[in-house]
């Protein structure tokens, strides 16, 4: 039995869960081993210096007083890192097997350790670096990390069938028995509060110098403590939202335990990157490849602030943006911004690649190819670029180097701008590795740039050429900017777009019969698309009503010549994907 749960350990809710794997059971000890230790990017391949080669490390000095996050291969560490920031306090994650190296760089206030799809008494299964128990900086272990401490201090762990009590998932209400620093002016002595429990395996015997603060009918053990060390462990989930009180909780922990200010803002990340962008980059020249997204967006106006006309920006167009989109990147950047951008028109060149393609992957392929090729041949023109700027999310950085969605040699296509780095031998400038989305956003609004530019949708790299099943031709591309544009704009009006993920229309390769006015019509279907997430991992669909699709399909229909049937997609993520292609 795992520790977490039977099936899928440390399963979240599923609107907070993304895709993951986990080990049979049949899997032997050695292998076991090896997977979790190649999981968790052992090999060099892995490293975080492997996925961005070039970038310029960090130093203890240059980070902010911090909390780490020790990854057990949990499917929400990230929720973690994101409730830790919420409250003000900058957090990182590393996998466990690369902990020591970040205590050691990061020198912490404070350390978390996350759940696991590993069962503690397994052998081989992870371990904390000892080097974190004798740091001197309080400890917060979250259901593995919990047991995992527990088993590395003198205490026991046992699977749940052992101890004939079995597992306990879901919703789960505990008792305050004592009272602790990591519930002070939060849950009192006697009262009971409402949890997400996920674990199969149990602590049933505690360590030395540990207490039971909480317990609940299937853990006994709920909340332990050991006040003296600061250390404390939780057999629940704080991280999800079915732990109402689980962001204070942690809040408290590295505000109250740690005594961390919770003043990291976005402004003071501004002030300190743009000093580090200087120190890196000195004198040398920056180039940067603008998508017309967020990310690219945000970390060129970042960098442009802390070097100015050091930095040139390549922007391609490919002919397969939204409507209306390549002349507003253009019009910001050069105009309002006054940053250096050479724009490339390559829509004739990118539709003649696509003719004849239908297969998406090799549409994908293409389109990535034909970038690479015009990015690189305008930054030859441009000359002398020693750095390329790139928006590498922190997602990115932890997806290449953890357990989540296993291990990864190169971080998502749309912010490793295939190879160009050693193509080009340049060096990295990634200011924006240690955010999330919402952050960048944040970041974007603190730099000036315009509201309906930093709350857009997410949009795929390859463009409107994966929301076009089949042949990509220009009419067909026209066809669907018209339909999502009016699609949009009506989602705007109801004042529904901040509400929203991410919303689009596909134009599908499929024809209808209808009749307009006394004329029978025989064109394309156009498919809407909208769906609410936290992260893109996981997404619902949004539930618009009857009214709201029907005045959405009559304006299509009346205004788009070439559509004259509407359909709206039902499909969560998973069992399908948010994107068509």
């Amino acid at each position: 039995m795992h520790s977490c749960d039977r099936a899928n350990p440390c399963r979240p809710p599923e609107r907070e869960r993304g895709a993951h794997a986990t080990l049979p059971r049949n899997t032997s000890a050695g292998q076991r081993e090896s997977l979790w230790r190649n999981a968790a990017g052992m090999t060099k391949a892995h490293s975080p210096d492997s996925a961005t080669p070039n970038t310029p490390k960090a130093h203890a000095s240059d980070v902010p007083e911090c909390i780490l996050i020790v990854d057990f291969g949990s499917q929400v560490t990230q929720l973690i890192a994101r409730r830790v920031r919420e409250a003000g306090v900058y957090s990182e994650i590393a996998p466990f097997t690369m902990a020591q190296d970040a205590l050691e760089r990061l020198r912490p206030k404070g350390i978390i350790l996350s759940g696991s799809p590993a069962s503690v008494p397994d052998e081989g299964s992870p371990r904390a670096p000892q080097a974190l128990f004798e740091a001197g900086v309080p400890i917060l272990g979250i259901c593995y990390g919990q047991q995992v401490m527990s088993q590395q201090l003198g205490g026991e762990v046992l699977p749940g069938h052992e101890t004939g009590e079995g597992g306990e998932f879901g919703r789960a209400y505990l008792t305050v028995t004592e009272e602790c620093a990591l519930f002070d002016g939060l849950w009192a002595k006697g009262e009971r509060h409402q949890v997400w429990m996920s674990h199969g395996d149990k602590v049933t015997q505690f360590a030395p110098g540990f207490e039971i603060v909480a317990t609940s009918d299937g853990a006994p053990f709920a909340v332990i403590a050991d006040e003296a060390r600061k250390f404390y462990g939780t057999q629940f989930h704080p991280e999800v939202v079915h732990t109402p009180d689980g962001g204070k909780l942690l809040a408290n922990f590295v505000r109250h335990v740690c005594g961390l200010a919770g003043d990291w803002t976005m402004a003071e990340f501004r002030r300190t990157k743009i000093a580090e962008i200087r120190a890196a980059v000195g004198d040398g020249r920056v180039i940067c490849g603008l998508s017309g997204g967020v990310d690219s967006a945000v970390a060129a106006v970042l960098i442009h602030e802390a070097i100015g006309d050091q930095l040139t920006c390549v922007f391609v167009d490919h002919g397969l943006m939204r409507m209306n989109e390549a002349s507003q990147v253009v019009t910001l950047f050069r105009d309002h911004y006054n940053i250096p951008l050479v724009a490339v028109d390559a829509e004739e060149q990118f539709l003649a690649g696509l003719a004849g393609l239908s297969d998406p992957e090799k549409k994908r392929k293409f389109i990535g190819g034909a970038f690479i090729d015009l990015f690189e041949a305008e930054a030859k023109k441009v000359g002398g670029a020693d750095f390329l700027a790139q928006g590498t999310l922190y997602p990115d950085v932890i997806e290449s180097v953890s357990f989540t969605g296993g291990p990864s040699v190169t971080i998502k296509s749309h912010h490793n701008v295939g190879g160009l780095p050693e193509r080009m031998n340049m060096k990295l400038v990634e200011p924006l590795r240690e955010l999330f989305k919402d952050e960048v956003r944040d970041l974007g609004r603190e730099l000036g740039l315009p509201e309906a530019f930093v709350g857009r949708h997410p949009f795929p790299g390859p463009g409107l050429a994966i929301r076009i099943p089949g042949e990509v031709t220009k009419e067909r591309c026209d066809i669907l900017r018209k339909a999502d544009a009016i699609y949009l704009d009506e989602i705007r009006k109801a004042g529904l777009y901040d509400a929203i993920w991410q919303a689009f229309a596909v134009l599908l390769p499929v024809k209808t019969v209808g009749v307009m006015g006394d004329a029978r019509t025989y064109d394309s279907v156009c498919g809407l698309r909208a769906v609410t997430s936290t992260d893109g991992m996981t997404a619902d669909v949004y539930p618009f009503d009857a009214g709201f699709l029907t005045q959405v399909a009559t304006r299509i229909v009346n205004e788009v010549k070439g559509i004259n049937r509407v359909v709206y997609d039902y499909t969560s993520k998973p069992p399908g994907t948010i994107e068509w292609e």
